[in-house]
């Protein structure tokens, strides 16, 4: 038996996973996000510390007792900054932050081939910038700061007193140089840093420490080892097991994620297209990223009063896809893939006397696949082929979703067993893979699929003609 831990936005998901690859029980236990300014996320480290060991304490204990290794997967990019007690100086700062722009301008300008280093544009959303944003405006917490650790990394201190990380993760950062797998001094320099600021660097399958005997004896569990674990992509994908040069998956969690496993390192950072290492040695991946997705129709359903996203769907359903002028722009929080734009918002447009709640709930999911198709788009034309697509994530909970996706998309969408908690699952085979020495390929099968969804030929036509104006609505807000 092996444990999965998910460190999420809106969440921390466990997963305890059998030998023959089953779950054998789950738990999840919520987090709350602060926004102390438009454009600012913050979520408070200890948080996740108690929502990991609420969650882990909702498993049966018997099976707790079970657990031979722990796998970790998280949000990425998240900047959590230590003192010299390995306390937190501050809020960390998430992934979906937008306030470092002019940083990595800065960035980029001290450091002319950070793109080929990195195999990334600077973004508001890599970690880089945001401690050059400390540095120039809380250069007492910069100062102070002597270790900066990834959220489920601050979770891996808390739980083994190790300061470790994962080659996936740490490559969301811009500190590290993708290609050779180890941090670049070069651009830990840019941002006043040096290697001593940084964890020690583990591939995604190996263990970086074991549990602290207060730990093991609180959670009921052995001095188990604890792998490096992954980014929560990289972590969903080894959870389905996306791991052979071409295998692709779509998140559809808080952000959305389209997802593509490659033999070798392909950067094509000018469309913002991520290329990081994979959590597998010598396998990399790239990725579209969009910021908002099921978080969307999160804002989405509490602007219209409806209870949850499983009576917004149904709403949405109602109302048909593709059977109005409703268009919504998906941008929350700016965007990545491929605008690589903090500043644009998020909205519904061509509303008339007749627009109804159904349609605005369904102008959201239609808006949702239209940027992951521009996504799509760039991958494309960096010369990856995508026919197929594993489904995870809270979103795959939804077929009338995966029709609109799919028909946007032009790609068959492959519905999995467990795919609504992939990236514990991925975490968990991590584990596995730490405590017995098992080859990745022979770990990681892709699960059942349950369902197959083929593009709707009709409905694709409907949405182009939609998408054609939502793409020309996102050209003229980018002027503005």
């Amino acid at each position: 038996m092996h444990l999965g831990i998910d460190i999420g936005t809106s969440g921390v998901k466990v997963v305890a996973l059998t030998a023959e690859g089953d779950v054998a029980d789950q738990a999840t236990s919520p987090l709350d996000v602060s926004n102390p300014a438009p454009g600012w996320s913050e979520q408070n480290p200890n948080d996740w510390w108690i929502a990991t060991c609420d969650a882990v304490m909702h498993i049966d204990p018997a099976i707790r007792r079970q657990i031979q290794a722990i796998g970790l997967s998280g949000q990425m990019h998240g900047a959590t900054l230590l003192d010299t007690n390995d306390q937190p100086l501050r809020p960390a700062i998430l992934w979906n932050d937008g306030r470092s722009a002019e940083e990595c301008a800065a960035i980029e300008a001290a450091v002319p081939d950070s793109r080929h280093i990195t195999g990334n544009l600077a973004m508001p959303g890599f970690t880089a910038p945001k401690l050059q944003w400390v540095r120039d405006h809380e250069p007492e917490i910069f100062e102070a700061t002597c270790m900066i650790l990834l959220p489920k990394d601050y979770v891996r201190l808390m739980m083994t007193g190790d300061k470790a990380s994962d080659m996936s993760d740490s490559a969301g950062t811009l500190w590290l140089d993708v290609a050779k797998r180890h941090w670049s001094d070069t651009m830990l320099a840019a941002t006043g840093l040096s290697r001593d600021h940084m964890p020690e660097l583990y591939e995604g399958n190996a263990a970086t420490g074991n549990l602290l005997p207060d730990i093991a004896r609180d959670w009921g569990m052995e001095r188990v080892a604890v792998a490096a674990g992954a980014g929560d992509n990289a972590a969903g994908a080894i959870g389905v097991g996306a791991i052979a040069d071409g295998d692709g998956l779509l998140s559809l969690g808080t952000s959305g994620v389209i997802f593509v496993a490659t033999d070798s390192y392909r950067p094509n950072p000018e469309n913002a297209v991520h290329a990081f290492c994979h959590a597998v040695p010598d396998t990399w991946h790239q990725m579209s990223v969009h910021l908002s997705a099921a978080s969307c129709i999160d804002w989405a359903a509490q602007q219209l009063g409806i209870a949850d996203a499983s009576a917004f769907m149904s709403l949405a359903e109602n109302a048909g896809a593709a059977s109005g002028p409703e268009l919504f722009l998906p941008f929350l929080s700016g965007e990545r893939t491929p605008h690589n734009d903090p500043n644009l918002r998020a909205g519904w447009l061509e509303c008339d006397n007749q627009t109804t709640p159904a349609a605005l709930a369904c102008a959201v999911l239609e808006g949702i696949a239209f940027a992951h198709a521009d996504g799509l788009d760039v991958l494309r034309a960096a010369g990856t082929q995508v026919d197929r697509l594993c489904v995870i994530g809270g979103g795959s909970r939804s077929r009338f979703w995966g029709r609109i996706i799919a028909s946007a998309l032009n790609v068959r969408l492959d519905y999995l067993d467990g795919g609504e908690v992939g990236p514990a699952i991925g975490a968990a085979l991590l584990a596995r893979m730490a405590a017995t020495g098992e080859n990745p390929a022979s770990v990681c099968k892709r699960p059942h699929i349950i369902e197959t969804i083929e593009p709707d030929l009709v409905l694709a036509e409907r949405l182009a003609s939609k998408r054609d104006r939502y793409r020309q609505s996102v050209t003229k807000l980018k002027t503005l």
